[in-house]
């Protein structure tokens, strides 16, 4: 059967929209292809000249991975999480008709598992909710993402599942700051991809292989990743 590589990441740009909590990030021209000239470098006629780029960005800019001691003092750091913890068999589930600011439920759960065809058995769980589509790159994008509600997280830990990844800058609705998910997501020991996209091409493959590994940043409270899945056509 073919097999085909879909990237989930979103493009890391200057300024681009963060969480409402957090900064945009600066990515500049450190030194150009033209301004590296002036080094000499190279022999006549065929000079080196290169390009490097400077890079200011939180560790939850973008599509990032979020570590356990990012809500969690006493979490490990994302350069302490197992590595394996970050890549495995995964499912995309349908929930295009929770609106911006909706509530994604234990029925919403179940209904979207039947769906699938893939029984929740310790999977990474990806919530295609059509929110990135709708609504980036508009800035007011980190003020409308759905929230995965207490109980289907629960739901989530009862099948054995530790990691879950969704569209836009949270699990949690950003028009309050009670952060239900995030919290129980700190006490079960479970985390996060937040900022996914293209959700809507694992939709109707069944189980995929999923990859969000993280950098490896000493004391991370999380990371950009690559983010993609694997997929049977």
């Amino acid at each position: 059967m073919p097999q085909r590589v879909v990237d989930l990441s979103l493009l890391i740009e200057d300024n681009m929209p963060a969480h409402k909590l957090f900064q945009r990030p600066v990515i500049t021209t450190h030194l150009s292809h033209e301004s590296s000239a002036a080094l000499n470098l190279g022999v006549p006629g065929d000079a080196m000249t290169f390009q490097t780029n400077f890079i200011a960005m939180l560790d939850h800019v973008g599509t990032h991975v979020d570590a356990f001691l990012h809500v969690n003092p006493n979490g490990q750091p994302v350069d302490e999480m197992p590595l394996d913890l970050f890549m495995g068999k995964a499912v995309c589930f349908d929930l295009r008709h929770i609106p911006d600011l909706g509530d994604i439920t234990v029925a919403d759960m179940e209904a979207a598992e039947a769906q699938s065809g893939v029984k929740v058995d310790g999977h990474i769980v990806l919530l295609c909710t059509g929110f990135h589509a709708r609504n980036y790159p508009g800035l007011d994008s980190v003020w409308k993402n759905p929230l995965l509600t207490a109980e289907a997280t629960q739901w989530l830990h009862a099948r054995g599942s530790r990691m879950h990844g969704v569209e836009g800058p949270s699990t949690d609705k950003p028009s309050d700051n009670i952060f239900a998910q995030h919290r129980l997501c700190r006490d079960l020991g479970m985390s996060h991809w937040e900022w996914l996209v293209n959700l809507e091409e694992l939709l109707g493959k069944g189980e995929v292989q999923f990859f969000g590994a993280p950098l490896k940043f000493k004391g991370g409270s999380g990371s950009p990743v690559r983010a993609f899945a694997i997929v049977n056509d």
